[in-house]
């Protein structure tokens, strides 16, 4: 443990400002968290620094719905978010808002001197415009049939179907996703960052160790390619920071995301007096390692090295994607219940479990992650639970009944406590090249060795005989040093119970460098239970209150809940039916309503204004796919007050429930308030 003290910053990607943290996201976080963790038990100075993604179009179109500033809500969820995190075990230094002055200052900044170095253009294109709704239409607000393999209701980037990407305007048939209009083509000036003119320095970046293998050979086709400028504007209405010198073009929000990383560590120089131009400085010997999922790959390995580059800021060291996360094998679900948010887990079931178990799971590469539920509760049981917690249950008793709380003087095995301690290189070389899955097999092996010295020496039938309570108080000692070498390894990724195992022993478990000297001749205190068996219960649990089933919601009030009837109800006369007015509604608006597990809320267009309905469909759409499509709604339904709002109607579906259910929609040509007879 001789290594020259570090200086480390780390960042996860930004989590988007308009929506509450899933299991999906806390992989990626307590990935990062782990290896920061890990830094600081080596003595290393290391920072965890980042913040939320606020800016953009959908963040705008929110707040519109909502009726309120989008500064107001995107405060509200970045509040939620830090909560939780703090309560997963998350130990970021500073967590702040790209929308915040110092992100300002400093995407300005980055902007003139790019500017001022010959890299910016201004040039004029075509864009397609929503006239309803009077804003140029970014390419996720527009909808349509991809140009190259014929998938009907793709973005206007990328096509989900067949990856393929491209421009919006090569879209067949385009729409607002917004009004659900037909977009016209407008011209407009837009500002282009020159990327093409960092060709030859991104692939000496990228050769210096910084990336792992299988994203340098993505970054190869593109390169193959040709990189193409990068358009950085956007025209008003946008929610994010004006673009210097104009009156209505603003920052594209993967120009000011990234600063956001700089800007939060900015923050946190002043405040507490950290020098901010010896880490961010052009010749910086500090640094600097993002984690981010390899869908965002493009943006931190091209866009934002190159604009560093270009802008006098030193490049990252290294940026590590990851993979995806599935349950069970499969995607996650919210109709099965695995769709599962921070909050919903953390009400139920105890942090240090999904981190451990991200922990065994997780490698080098960017292949996929499966949280297998069954695997879950077994392995965390069996190896948490059963073999290293297990080691100081098993001996604190003795040490505490016979002993008067006090350890021996002597380690009956030196040998065996040696190679624990020797055990360290490996593991660290483990943790520092994010190998945490290899790691964990390293310190379970070692746990399986502890539990056989103990069941070897027996010291519940050596207390019996005469003679025997020395070494039985020495095998004991063995046992808690050895409980010690482990949960000391294991505090980056189970740091609540390494908190508790440090009180217990009344020793700093989180600095690895202390096993070097066993805890001799000293006394402990009371041993607590350190953490419990997951109960499988816990995880029905947390599925039932992450399931999207719409049948209590329509059962209690189909103020709330789209139509699905598995059975005909009560018959009705014509006239009961005559009394209900149907009505064509366009989904101005579509979002997820954080307070409730099934809803969405809807904006909806009946012609003569708009009416708000809460709609128990979560389960079976994406608030974006949904906007700008039409529907039908019972629009002479008793409004109901519920908790987040008034629902003004009802909308129409069919199906069984779950993931198999459709919005009712007219025929082409139906307009909104349109009766349906």
């Amino acid at each position: 443990m001789t290594e020259k003290t570090r200086q480390i910053l780390v960042t996860s990607a930004l989590p988007y400002a308009n929506g509450a943290i899933h299991l999906g996201h806390m992989l990626e976080y307590i990935q990062t968290d782990i290896w920061a963790r890990f830094q600081r038990c080596q003595g290393h100075e290391c920072y965890f620094a980042w913040a939320d993604d606020a800016h953009g179009a959908p963040v705008m179109l929110w707040a519109r719905a909502e009726g309120k500033p989008p500064e107001e809500l995107i405060d509200i969820m970045n509040e939620q978010h830090k909560t939780d995190f703090r309560d997963f075990g998350i130990s970021f230094d500073n967590y702040t808002s790209t929308h915040s002055d110092y992100n300002r200052e400093l995407v300005e900044l980055i902007y003139r001197n790019l500017d001022q170095a010959g890299y910016i253009d201004r040039r004029n294109i075509q864009q397609l415009y929503d006239e309803e709704e009077g804003m140029f239409l970014p390419d996720r607000f527009i909808r349509g049939t991809c140009p190259k393999c014929r998938t009907e209701d793709q973005y206007g980037d990328s096509c989900e179907s067949c990856g393929s990407t491209y421009s919006p305007t090569d879209l067949i048939d385009p729409r607002s996703a917004v009004t659900g209009s037909k977009p016209v083509m407008k011209e407009s000036e837009h500002y282009f960052f020159r990327l093409s003119e960092f060709e030859e320095p991104l692939k000496t970046w990228m050769s210096s160790g910084a990336l792992q293998p299988e994203i340098i050979n993505k970054l190869q086709e593109w390169f193959t390619d040709g990189l193409r400028d990068w358009d950085i504007s956007r025209d008003a209405p946008y929610f994010g920071f004006r673009i210097p010198g104009t009156d209505d073009k603003y920052f594209y929000v993967w120009v000011d995301a990234p600063v956001g990383y700089i800007a939060s560590f900015r923050e946190l120089c002043d405040r507490e007096g950290l020098d901010f131009d010896a880490w961010w400085g052009k010749d910086s010997k500090t640094e600097v390692h993002h984690f981010i999922g390899k869908d965002i790959v493009y943006f931190h390995t091209l866009f934002w090295p190159a604009m560093l580059m270009g802008a006098g800021f030193r490049t990252p060291t290294a940026v590590y994607a990851h993979g995806f996360l599935t349950v069970d094998g499969v995607k996650m679900s919210k109709s099965r219940g695995t769709f599962i948010c921070a909050r919903t887990y953390l009400d139920h079931l105890h942090p240090d479990y999904l981190r451990y178990y991200y922990a065994a799971k997780l490698g080098t590469g960017t292949g996929d992650i499966d949280l297998n539920l069954e695997d879950f509760v077994q392995r965390v049981n069996s190896d948490v639970v059963g073999k290293v917690v297990n080691i100081a249950s098993r001996c604190a008793g003795f040490i505490q009944r016979r002993f008067e709380g006090r350890l021996s003087d002597r380690l009956p095995d030196q040998e065996l406590y040696g190679r624990f301690v020797a055990s360290r290189e490996l593991i660290s070389r483990d943790f520092e090249t994010r190998n945490y899955q290899s790691a964990i097999r390293r310190i379970m092996a070692l746990a399986d060795e502890a539990n056989r010295y103990i069941d070897e020496e027996k010291p519940w039938l050596q207390i019996k005989e005469d003679g025997k309570a020395d070494h039985v108080q020495a095998v004991c000692t063995q046992g808690i040093n050895l409980f010690r070498a482990l949960i000391s390894y294991l505090a980056p990724v189970l740091p609540f119970t390494a908190d508790r195992a440090g009180a217990f022993l009344d020793t700093d478990v989180h600095d690895w460098r202390g096993i070097d000297q066993p805890l001799l001749g000293v006394a402990i205190n009371a041993f607590q239970p350190l953490l419990t068996r997951i109960d499988p219960l816990k995880i029905e649990a947390v599925i039932e209150d992450s399931k999207e089933s719409l049948q209590p919601a329509a059962a209690e009030s189909a103020t709330d809940a789209g139509f699905a009837v598995e059975d005909v109800a009560a018959e009705i006369t014509i006239d009961d039916f005559t009394k209900i007015d149907l009505r064509v509604a366009r989904i101005v608006s579509a979002e997820a309503v954080p307070e409730a597990d099934k809803l969405l809320k809807l904006t909806l267009d009946i012609g003569a204004g708009t009416r708000t309905v809460f709609a128990g469909i979560k389960s079976a759409y994406e608030p974006s796919g949904l906007e700008g499509r039409l529907t039908v709604m019972v629009a002479n339904l008793k409004p109901r007050k519920m908790r987040f709002g008034t629902s003004e109607g009802m909308v129409l579906a069919a199906g069984p429930g779950g993931e198999d259910l459709f919005l009712l929609e007219p025929d082409s040509g139906a307009e909104p308030g349109m009766r349906v007879t």
